[in-house]
């Protein structure tokens, strides 16, 4: 994987125990804060938009056996870098639906975007859904199930589509 693609970082994929939207995105942003990858609003802003435009990607139509999960992001503006950062909630948190935002859902996995090119938002959001289809239903059961950092990161750094060219 070429540097400038990488979007992995082994030390911001997290394993979760919050019960709430509001407590995972509370834990998360104060370490990415600690570590200068996102600016003071970012907390404030990431939930202001999961609230107006949420972010729950419901796996129903695909598989009954696959978990949900959400991609929340902010705008550019809030964070200082661009990369994926994965936290597995092992406890099922409510999310609402991207599609029909008056639906929700219980939700055990975040791919949380921060990006600071607006013009690479369509293509990370792309590449996250290639790497779900293409998977395979038994592939992401596996992988939505594991809960130890390492393992997650090891995982998506072999199986992570690479950015087209």
């Amino acid at each position: 994987m070429a540097q400038e693609d990488k979007l992995f970082y082994p030390d911001t994929v997290y394993v979760s125990e919050a019960r709430t939207q509001n407590e995972v995105f509370a834990e998360v942003s104060k370490d990415l804060l600690a570590k200068g990858l996102v600016k003071d609003a970012f907390l404030e802003n990431i939930m202001e938009r999961e609230a107006g435009y949420p972010t729950g990607m419901n796996m129903a139509p695909l598989s009954d056996r696959l978990p949900n999960f959400a991609v929340p992001h902010t705008e550019v503006e809030f964070v200082n870098t661009c990369r994926l950062v994965p936290v597995r909630l092992l406890r099922p948190v409510t999310w609402h639906d991207m599609i029909s935002p008056d639906d929700s859902f219980d939700v055990s996995f975040l791919f949380m975007i921060l990006n600071d090119d607006a013009e690479a938002q369509v293509g990370i959001l792309a590449r996250i859904m290639d790497f779900v289809n293409a998977s395979g239903v038994d592939a992401m059961v596996d992988f939505f199930n594991l809960d130890d950092p390492k393992s997650i990161y090891d995982y998506l750094v072999g199986h992570f589509p690479q950015r087209a060219e």
